[in-house]
C-alpha cells in the first residue's frame, strides 16, 4: 500500500522582529478538548498525479477559505508522520486575519458505530504563534518545519 501524501503552506510574518506562524487547530471530535500538539500547518492530501505545490495552494484555500498568498514559496521539505503519511510544506511570508478564516468541512460517523454522519470543520480555529509557542502547539511530526523555517530565516 502506497503512503498517503499531504501538502501545505506555512504562513509566517514578522512582528517587531519576531517570526510568527499561522497554525490551524484540527477540527472534529478527536481534537475538541486538546490544545498542545493539536495544531497543524494548513494542509491536505493529494493524489499521485497532482503537483505537490499546486496541491498545497488548493488545500490552503480548502482549509482556510481564502486563496494562498501570491508570495514566494520557500520549500521546507517533507516529513513522515507516525501514521506513515508524508507531508510536504512550503513557507510563505504573508499576513491574514484569523477571524476571516472560513474552514472547509468533512463528514464522519460520530459517535463511532452510531450510524450517524456528522459534519465537522477541517480546522475549528486559526491563530498566530511565535516559533517557540508554535513548537508546543503543533503536532510533533510537523515540528521540523518550524526548525527549518527558523534556520532559513536566520539565513
Amino acid at each position: 500500500m502506497a503512503a498517503k501524501h499531504s501538502a501545505g503552506i506555512l504562513l509566517y510574518r514578522r512582528v517587531d522582529g519576531t517570526a510568527e506562524v499561522l497554525l490551524g487547530h484540527m477540527g472534529g471530535p478527536f481534537w475538541a478538548r486538546r490544545d498542545a500538539a493539536a495544531w497543524s500547518v494548513p494542509k491536505g492530501e493529494y493524489p499521485p498525479d497532482e503537483d505537490p505545490e499546486a496541491a498545497a495552494r488548493r488545500e490552503f484555500r480548502e482549509e482556510l477559505g481564502m486563496p494562498a498568498p501570491a508570495a514566494e514559496l520557500v520549500p521546507l521539505g517533507s516529513v513522515k508522520q507516525s501514521g506513515g503519511k508524508v507531508v510536504t510544506v512550503w513557507a510563505a511570508e504573508s499576513d491574514l486575519d484569523p477571524d476571516q478564516v472560513v474552514p472547509g468541512t468533512f463528514e464522519m460517523e460520530w459517535p463511532k458505530g452510531s450510524g450517524r454522519i456528522q459534519e465537522f470543520p477541517e480546522i475549528d480555529r486559526a491563530a498566530w504563534f511565535d516559533l517557540e509557542r508554535a513548537g508546543e502547539k503543533i503536532v510533533a511530526a510537523q515540528r521540523p518545519f518550524l526548525d527549518r523555517l527558523a534556520a532559513w530565516l536566520a539565513g
